[in-house]
């Protein structure tokens, strides 16, 4: 790394919090690069200083860097096991369920998970946490509209029962956005939840060095409940589960032991 760019990502993390040293150097620096270069900027001390002052740019920047692609029932089959084995094998003991959404995004993931719940499992009580690093998706997510390349792997029947289309957006039930509680939470820094039965936390750490994404995947399976389970990303297969105290339950689904 260049010194100015070593410089930059420190005062980056002073401002926001976020250890970008965390992030897969290459990818990242190519990203910001663009972005800065984008904007008219053609060293990182400027760009800095111009974000100190204009506050879209902040934004924009933070967005960068936290990936935000997100999308209903993302790879539809694996949500297909979520609903045939893996939430009634969590509920086969249990009348509540405590899932963590973690790295939500704009809101899709959990969102799917509570009209999942709704639908398929409304005798059991939910605790349905969704957090995310970036305030902005945050407040996105709060919203619940979303355009129809984001419902694309909705199936049509839930599309029309719990959303309305005004203005060119799909707008959520409110009865389905008051289920999910949203949070601000850096995985590499802030306290885990505990006690929890789901975590779904998909097509994010595919971005973090492996040092970070051990010390997440550490972390998670503390917060899980014994049998609880963790759904991560097509991307993101964990070749030694046994090291977290996991094992494979299905593919993308690890159970702690």
């Amino acid at each position: 790394m260049t010194d100015e760019y070593i410089e930059f990502i420190a005062r980056i993390k002073c401002k926001l919090g976020i250890d970008l040293t965390l992030y897969k150097e290459a990818q990242m620096k190519r990203r910001l690069t663009s972005l800065r270069d984008k904007r008219g900027f053609t060293n990182f001390d400027d760009y800095y200083n111009a974000m100190e002052q204009d506050n879209d740019l902040l934004v924009e920047f933070a967005d960068r860097i936290t990936i935000n692609v997100s999308e209903f029932f993302r790879n539809p089959k694996r949500w297909d096991v979520l609903i045939q084995k893996v939430i009634p094998m969590l509920a086969n003991t249990k009348r509540s369920l405590t899932i963590w959404s973690a790295a939500c995004s704009t809101g899709e993931e959990p969102y799917s998970i509570a009209l999942i719940m709704r639908e398929y499992f409304p005798q059991l009580s939910l605790k349905l946490i969704a957090t995310d690093i970036d305030d902005n998706v945050i407040s996105k997510a709060k919203m619940g509209k979303y355009q129809s390349s984001a419902l694309k792997d909705l199936p049509l029947e839930l599309r029309d029962k719990y959303f309305q289309l005004v203005n060119g957006y799909y707008e959520l039930d409110e009865s389905i956005k008051k289920m999910v509680q949203f949070k601000k939470h850096n995985l590499l820094e802030d306290a885990y939840p505990k006690n929890v039965d789901l975590i779904i936390c998909r097509n994010v750490l595919i971005y973090f060095t492996d040092q970070a994404k051990d010390k997440i995947y550490t972390d998670f399976s503390k917060a899980l409940q014994s049998d609880g389970v963790l759904f991560v990303g097509s991307t993101e297969q964990i070749f030694s589960p046994s090291k977290y105290g996991l094992h494979l339950l299905d593919t993308f689904f690890y159970q702690k032991d």
